[in-house]
């Protein structure tokens, strides 16, 4: 087809694109399965429509708390290292231990970046029904002609700095390798069954959004993929002649396939990616 809409219809058409069925393609299936992943792998991680950006809701459990006071080790924390160094004045040894925080939840393989963690508490300067905020709009700004736009608009700038420097945003940690979320707050505050929000990256799953099969990027980085391999099988039978004198060139296909790879990587990072914050506007 040509729209796949499923992993076997977008192998067919990487074929068809390679010369299949007029031409034999030399690359057996597993290796195209291979391939297939690699592909989506790349796309999901360096496409701007290989992810979707999501805010998951997470409930605190005991064991999150009992985790991230570090109950199960006493209190201080994970050994990580042990090491033994000479002392500076070369008499004996000094033993140095280092400790690893276990404050972390687990998070699904499927969520590639974390941007941030909403505010776990309302401060009493923007939240709630006694906060400023509050009281400004039940005084004064029901009263038409009392407050001035100008003046309301600077006031809530300044109950926003007010509000950024005493309930700041929570530290956070967190590596894709790892599928952990590490949060560097007071854990002992925190109650159970209480909720966070995450603002995060997950990948698209193919097989329930079927259009990512139909990706002109994904199409192309394939096709290439499939002839390189073609390519890499055929090397090995270079010089070697068949019925009617034809000659297998497996380098000349591993080398076009390769040109082509670099200028598609080239179109990813010019085209595809998300820029680098400090180069938007």
């Amino acid at each position: 087809m040509a729209k796949p809409s499923s992993r076997q219809e977008l192998i067919d058409y990487c074929l068809r694109r390679l010369g299949a069925p007029v031409l034999e393609i030399n690359v057996d299936d597993d290796q195209i399965d291979d391939l297939v992943d690699d592909a989506l792998q790349y796309f999901q991680e360096r496409h701007f429509d290989g992810v979707e950006r999501m805010y998951l809701k997470y409930k605190i459990s005991e064991e999150d708390i009992n985790r991230g006071r570090a109950k199960n080790t006493n209190g201080v924390g994970i050994v990580t290292t042990s090491s033994t160094s000479k002392s500076i004045s070369g008499y004996g040894t000094t033993t140095s231990n280092f400790y690893e925080n276990s404050n972390f939840i687990q998070v699904p393989d499927s969520i590639t970046g974390i941007e941030k963690i909403f505010k776990f508490d309302t401060s009493a300067i923007s939240g709630g029904m006694f906060s400023i905020k509050y009281q400004l709009f039940l005084n004064d700004l029901y009263y038409f002609n009392s407050v001035q736009l100008l003046q309301y608009a600077m006031v809530k700038s300044y109950l926003e700095d007010i509000d950024f420097l005493l309930t700041t945003d929570k530290q956070i940690r967190f590596n894709k390798r790892q599928n952990r979320l590490y949060l560097d707050i007071d854990w002992g505050a925190q109650t159970v069954g209480n909720f966070i929000v995450i603002d995060c990256y997950r990948i698209l799953d193919p097989n329930t959004f079927t259009n990512v099969y139909n990706d002109s990027f994904l199409k192309m980085y394939l096709t290439a993929l499939i002839k390189r391999q073609w390519g890499q099988n055929l090397i090995k039978f270079r010089g070697v002649k068949l019925p009617g004198g034809i000659e297998l060139n497996g380098r000349e296909i591993y080398e076009d396939a390769e040109r082509q790879l670099e200028q598609i990587k080239s179109r990813m990072s010019m085209d595809y990616e998300l820029p680098p914050y400090d180069f938007i506007g």
